[in-house]
């Protein structure tokens, strides 16, 4: 399978990203009573998609809750394609595609869950963390060998990285 992966991964233009069991553990927080919603990130996941964004590799978001967490950690880390509070990850991939300008077999895109399954069929490198659930596991051409949250986006960035000849270690730690 990484072989494969590898491959896949030397043409990848575009990394797009679920939130909740990916960038997080999956676990909600809320806060007092001004409804606030709190998220953990991995600064590990942080700086592996700076990584990819200063070596040229576009990185989005795609999500169905919606979050002030989530808008303030993406414009702390540069991410401009944010689309919140999309069950249809589908359409929302399209529309990033189109708007990008990049083919679908161009983009890697990492998923946890069954809402994602639609997406990962339709890019060139479908990848998940490793706490997945079986049928996203079972679809997947990369398995990230960190769970959701705890450095599966970091790791992947880093196969892309490697797979592109562009892993080089030189990077800012603030992330």
């Amino acid at each position: 399978m990484t072989g494969r992966a590898a491959q896949l991964a030397e043409t990848v233009r575009m990394v797009v990203l679920d939130v909740d069991g990916v960038l997080t553990d999956g676990s909600v927080f809320y806060g007092g009573t001004d409804q606030s919603e709190i998220k953990a990130f991995n600064v590990k996941d942080g700086l592996g998609i700076k990584r990819l964004i200063d070596n040229g590799i576009e990185v989005g978001i795609i999500t169905a809750r919606s979050s002030e967490a989530v808008a303030r950690r993406m414009k702390e880390l540069s991410v401009s394609i944010v689309l919140q509070g999309r069950e249809d990850k589908r359409q929302a991939l399209l529309e990033i595609l189109e708007a990008q300008d990049i083919a679908p077999a161009q983009v890697a895109y990492m998923g946890d869950d069954l809402p994602d399954l639609d997406p990962l069929g339709m890019v060139g490198l479908a990848t998940c963390p490793n706490d997945a659930v079986k049928a996203v596991l079972d679809q997947a051409d990369w398995i990230a060998p960190f769970p959701g949250g705890r450095g599966a986006v970091r790791s992947l960035s880093d196969f892309i990285l490697t797979a592109q000849e562009k892993n080089t270690p030189n990077q800012k730690a603030d992330c």
